[in-house]
């Protein structure tokens, strides 16, 4: 079958919409998807920011929050822009990555993403991500153990910095037959390159 890479950042609000929504059309369009979890903040200080360019472009932020509750209700799911936003996602792409190797990876992927932006809980606390990797009949305290290993922490800088030199500037990005496609808006467009001769 073709691929696409799916590379996603837990801060991003419109990963948030495409983890709701990647699996079933992907599936339809017969397209296998990798989950690759990796971090926006070395992307974003590489060019200068501190922070996502919604806070920095406060104009740009309160139309991605209106932009983001208008997709959100198209597809009947809830949209709250949690407090503070950006969140820390350290921990939570750690333990995404944890659950990737073991099976658990996508059903916890969405699950964060529901937490922090429909119920707009802190997924920088680990009490929360444990309850996340509990709630899906996993070991939390044993997920968050295993997020600390040397091995995790250089999967995830090996990712981001792999997010880097494919020219990933935000999140969403897909990567199909080398090309990149950034935004939950490209997503169909990813897949049918993915299926081209």
């Amino acid at each position: 079958m073709p691929e696409i890479d799916f590379f996603y950042e837990f801060a991003s609000s419109y990963s948030y919409i495409t983890a709701l929504r990647i699996a079933p059309v992907a599936k339809a369009a017969g397209v296998t998807v990798r989950w690759r979890p990796f971090l926006l903040g070395p992307i974003f200080k590489a060019q200068g920011w501190d922070t996502s360019p919604f806070n920095l472009y406060p104009a740009k932020g309160r139309y991605m929050v209106r932009d983001c509750e208008r997709q959100c209700g198209e597809l009947g799911i809830a949209f709250r822009l949690p407090e503070p936003f950006p969140q820390n996602t350290l921990l939570a792409a750690r333990v995404a990555l944890v659950g990737l190797a073991e099976g658990w990876g996508e059903d916890f992927s969405r699950a964060v993403y529901r937490a922090e932006f429909a119920e707009a809980r802190n997924i920088g606390d680990p009490a929360v991500v444990a309850e996340i990797v509990q709630a899906l009949g996993h070991d939390g305290k044993a997920a968050l153990a295993r997020a600390q290993s040397d091995e995790i922490k250089g999967k995830l800088r090996a990712q981001t910095e792999e997010a880097q030199r494919l020219g990933i500037f935000g999140a969403p990005n897909f990567i199909a037959r080398g090309e990149l496609f950034w935004g939950n808006d490209r997503l169909e467009q990813a897949l049918g390159f993915a299926r081209k001769p």
